[in-house]
């Protein structure tokens, strides 16, 4: 058997990580919107639609993951609605809730 085969290996400590609960949250924070730019022209309205939501759809997921909702189950209608509300965007429909507890589907 070679010899660094034998030898101890050193007692390394894990680096200090920052811990979940002392890390700020969005929710936390004042809210400061996104510089908008303009969307491209000449694409059909449902496009547009569609876009929209999606990004609404994602803000909010954001937001219910930063202040500790994770799984969709928890992510009920009025919940994620409450979220809108904190955040500053209107309620979202429930086309766009479904939408959300699908991001959140896939965000583990």
């Amino acid at each position: 058997m070679p010899a660094a085969a034998l030898r101890p290996k050193p007692n390394r400590k894990p680096s200090p990580t920052q811990s979940t609960a002392k890390r700020p949250v969005l929710l936390d924070l004042p809210y400061a919107p996104v510089e908008k730019r303009p969307l491209p022209a000449g694409r059909p309205r449902e496009w547009y639609v569609s876009h929209n939501r999606r990004l609404k759809a994602m803000r909010l997921a954001i937001a219910l993951l930063d202040s500790g909702v994770y799984l969709p189950g928890q992510a009920r209608n009025e919940t994620i609605r409450s979220t809108a509300q904190t955040i500053g965007v209107h309620p979202p429909s429930d086309t766009t809730c479904h939408m959300v507890r699908a991001l959140m589907r896939y965000s583990r």
